[in-house]
């Protein structure tokens, strides 16, 4: 099977398509190609430890960097915020890492903004589509994103998808220059009154990091 094939036999919705592996994020490009999911597992020993984490030590961040500063960026992140120094930290910032890379690359923006999100309510709960050009979520911990097709505004049964913890979902934006609307929209799972904690990274495209007011990784 060749890698567009691959693509195609695993699109699982019209105008989104998963992959199997992070370079197939590129689909994005392709016409009425609205988001990529990348379809993994994290290792289980990573996955136990975020999970089972406080979520006073969970990392919070939220700063404008080149991709290549993510790894020093995202450590310090991490001390700042009374993460535990371990492999499984390793893993969280090497991951991290990967993502910003592939996403750079992917919108060739020269700068990122990086953000550690912790939820434990219904933060975004209303299914909207993103002032950026692009996005990409991905939830370490708890519930994944969830997205739905408005084909009609006023229509409120369609079907909604779930992204997996540990998967991340390249999205296309309002402010994506090509192709039309395809009229998908995403929002966080409501968690209010579960208990459940997530930790969602999120990397935006900046193209003007001195047009932002938020902290700033340069060197």
């Amino acid at each position: 099977m060749t890698f567009i094939q691959e693509l195609i036999e695993n699109s699982y919705a019209p105008g989104v398509t998963e992959t199997q592996v992070g370079e197939g994020l590129s689909a994005i490009h392709r016409s009425n190609c609205a988001a990529v999911v990348w379809r993994r597992h994290l290792a289980p020993c990573f996955q136990h430890w975020i999970d089972m984490l406080n979520p006073e030590r969970l990392p919070r961040a939220r700063v404008i960097l080149r991709s290549e500063d993510v790894l020093d960026a995202v450590t310090q992140i991490c001390e700042a915020s009374g993460t535990p120094d371990c492999a499984q930290r390793a893993m969280l910032i090497e991951d991290t890492s990967t993502l910003a890379r592939i996403f750079s690359n992917l919108v060739q923006s020269p700068y990122l903004r990086l953000r550690y999100d912790v939820v434990a309510t219904d933060a975004c709960r209303k299914f909207h589509i993103d002032m950026v050009k692009a996005r990409i979520i991905c939830t370490y911990r708890g519930p994944g994103t969830q997205y739905r097709f408005l084909e009609d505004a006023r229509k409120t049964d369609t079907p909604v998808f779930s992204v997996e913890t540990g998967e991340p979902i390249l999205l296309r934006g309002k402010l994506w220059p090509e192709s039309p609307d395809v009229r998908l929209r995403h929002r966080s799972p409501p968690i209010e009154g579960t208990g459940q904690t997530r930790l969602v990274l999120v990397l935006d495209p900046i193209m003007d990091p001195d047009s932002h007011s938020e902290q700033k990784f340069l060197h």
